[in-house]
């Protein structure tokens, strides 16, 4: 049947910034549909760990800072995560920062702790995650979160359009490179939601209604739109999909 495609059991998924908003949307999808869930944040997370568990599924929260690890620190990471749950089969980089200042004045410390954590961490999560899977030889799944401004210019943040379009680049790179090893690597472009990261451009009323306007769907996207995307590219209904930028913006991008 074709929704059993869709189904995660007995796999492992991890996610980074699973505890909290979008991160916290796709833990939990992935562990509706089956999986058991490595989170992996600043903060651990506990209220996180119970919703999971609520589900009949395991979970783990592992505390760790990523913009502070090292790449060494990644890769001792990624290996007690496998120590810890058996194996990996998912990995949802879903961990990432933004800083808002016009490029004229922008710091050398904003670019660097954006392009640090949201591009270079990715890479070498995944590079170990991939080690890990190529060694199993079974295979898995990586999912990157691009975004709109994987596709565009933005406005006042240019170390996270960097990122992001960085991160459409490395997807495909590395799915050209791992997809032999039964690594699908894909990524998933939200538009505007509803989290912390868009706090800011929520509360200016001009802002806001001005990005409504540009959204065909007209509203901000919430954490359950993006589930069925995790969960397609997460299962083996995406066997055969591999480097694909999956935009989910409420047809941002038709406009």
């Amino acid at each position: 049947m074709i929704l059993d495609a869709f189904r995660l059991d007995g796999k492992v998924a991890v996610v980074t910034g699973g505890g909290r908003g979008l991160g916290l949307g796709f833990s939990l999808a992935l562990a509706q549909a089956g999986a058991d869930v490595v989170i992996v944040d600043r903060t651990g997370s506990p209220e996180a760990v119970e919703a999971i568990e609520a589900l009949g599924r395991r979970a783990w929260a592992i505390q760790a800072d990523l913009l502070a690890a090292t790449p060494e620190q990644v890769r001792e990471l990624v290996e007690e995560i496998a120590r810890t749950a058996g194996r990996i089969d998912v990995l949802v980089n879903n961990a990432g920062i933004i800083r808002r200042e016009p490029a004229i004045d922008f710091t050398s410390e904003n670019w660097a702790e954006v392009i640090d954590l949201n591009l270079s961490k990715v890479f070498y999560l995944s590079q170990a995650v991939a080690r890990v899977m190529a060694a199993r030889g079974e295979g898995g799944k990586i999912i990157n979160i691009a975004s709109m401004l994987s596709f565009q210019g933005g406005k006042i943040v240019p170390s996270y359009t960097a990122s992001k379009s960085g991160i459409a680049g490395l997807t495909r790179a590395l799915a050209s490179e791992w997809s032999g090893l039964g690594i699908n690597v894909n990524a998933i472009a939200p538009g505007y939601f509803a989290t912390d990261n868009t706090a800011q451009l929520r509360a200016d009323d001009t802002r806001s209604a001005e990005i409504l306007a540009r959204i065909p769907a007209g509203r901000w996207g919430t954490p359950a739109d993006l589930q069925g995307a995790a969960v397609f590219l997460a299962s083996p209904a995406s066997d055969y999909v591999h480097g694909s930028i999956l935009p989910v913006d409420g047809g941002w991008l038709t406009r």
